[in-house]
């Protein structure tokens, strides 16, 4: 659109004085420049303006009608990229983030890392018992992943872990949108409002990480996913800001889809799944982390999306998708994906020389 240019017509001038003269609409000279600033002169505008009582400061953009042409114009506006808003977004939160304690850590000489990976939540889904036998719901949800992480810890205690990997997004919200839809418009069966699940979901990130913070030092990873690839991304940021102030938590929380982490001599991806094939994810690590990639022994890849357990060994990484706790909705109960052992939260060690060295499942 080329730039708008400001109109003096003497004529719209003269209109204006004639408006404010009839008191239905006071329109000055600098109202009516205002009114100009559109693509032309267009006097019907003037008239429906005052014939209406539109302020024309109101009016961004409109349909123009004639013999030959049905034109729509608009105001410009500048347009944010994603990075500039993330900063901005951060910026304004950065005011109201808590202040934490650094904690101080007794170092051993035997330590592990944990990857806590509670999968494909679906904070917002809704199962019904009456049809599907398996009832989920927000609250449903936020129990299960409270009693899973501790489950995974109780289940580790047993190591020295002086790192946790924790793993969110996801689908750590059903839906991306007021109308109740994923990101790409996929109707779903939802339990509260947008804004409700998305306060639950960044209330339960919270109560999480101050958990795992008190047992050793957090990575939080965000993998961005399917059903909520926008409102996934703002929870991430929010949950980063939240948490600006400790010491004891770092955060990768970018768009990108393939995350990687070093821990001892193990290089560890992590992807929601619904991208690329599990067989090229050995040969996308080792271009994405070709700084890593020939100093580590052991390479993995956990994947999520299909609420059930793979796992394959490639020529150069291990990969493996992940249970959900979540419960089957009334279209996968309809198309028969239920399973009574698919329902779980897990997590794995990792030792500093020997890669993955155990595993522990919850399940409901």
């Amino acid at each position: 659109m080329t730039k708008r240019k400001v109109l003096k017509d003497p004529e719209a001038l003269h209109l204006g004085l004639k408006l404010n003269q009839e008191k239905r609409y006071a329109l000055n000279a600098e109202q009516y420049e205002k009114l100009y600033i559109f693509q032309g002169y267009d006097p019907a505008l003037a008239k429906e303006c005052s014939e209406t009582g539109i302020s024309p400061e109101k009016v961004n953009h409109y349909w123009h009608k004639s013999e030959h042409f049905s034109l729509h114009l608009q105001e410009e506006k500048n347009e944010e990229t994603m990075g500039e808003f993330r900063t901005q977004l951060i910026e304004d939160l950065k005011k109201y983030s808590p202040s934490f304690k650094k904690i101080k850590r007794t170092k051993s000489k035997d330590n592990h890392c944990l990857v806590l990976d509670p999968a494909d939540i679906h904070v917002g889904k809704l199962a019904t018992d009456y049809e599907t036998g398996d009832a989920y719901n927000s609250n449903i949800a936020v129990q299960r992943v409270k009693e899973g992480v501790q489950g995974i810890l109780d289940k580790s205690s047993g190591f020295n872990i002086d790192k946790i990997c924790f793993i969110g997004g996801n689908d750590i919200l059903h839906t991306d949108s007021p109308k109740r839809q994923t990101t790409s418009g996929t109707p779903q069966d939802t339990d509260g409002m947008w804004y409700e699940n998305f306060l639950v979901a960044k209330q339960l990130y919270i109560d999480v990480l101050e958990t795992l913070i008190s047992v050793a030092d957090v990575h939080f990873v965000f993998n961005p996913s399917n059903h909520d690839y926008v409102n996934g991304f703002f929870l991430a940021n929010v949950i980063e800001t939240h948490f600006r102030n400790c010491k004891n938590i770092t955060f990768d929380c970018s768009i990108a889809h393939r995350k990687y982490f070093t821990y001892g001599n193990s290089l560890i991806g992590s992807t929601h799944g619904d991208g690329a094939k599990q067989v090229d994810l050995g040969q996308l690590m080792s271009v994405e982390a070709k700084k890593y990639w020939a100093d580590m022994n052991y390479r993995y890849f956990y994947t999520h999306h299909v609420h059930h357990k793979t796992s394959k060994d490639y020529i150069n990484v291990t990969v493996e998708s992940l249970r959900s706790p979540s419960g089957a909705d009334s279209w996968h109960n309809r198309n028969g994906y239920v399973s009574e052992q698919n329902k779980a939260i897990e997590g794995f060690i990792h030792s500093k020389t020997a890669g993955q060295i155990a595993r522990f499942t919850h399940y409901f």
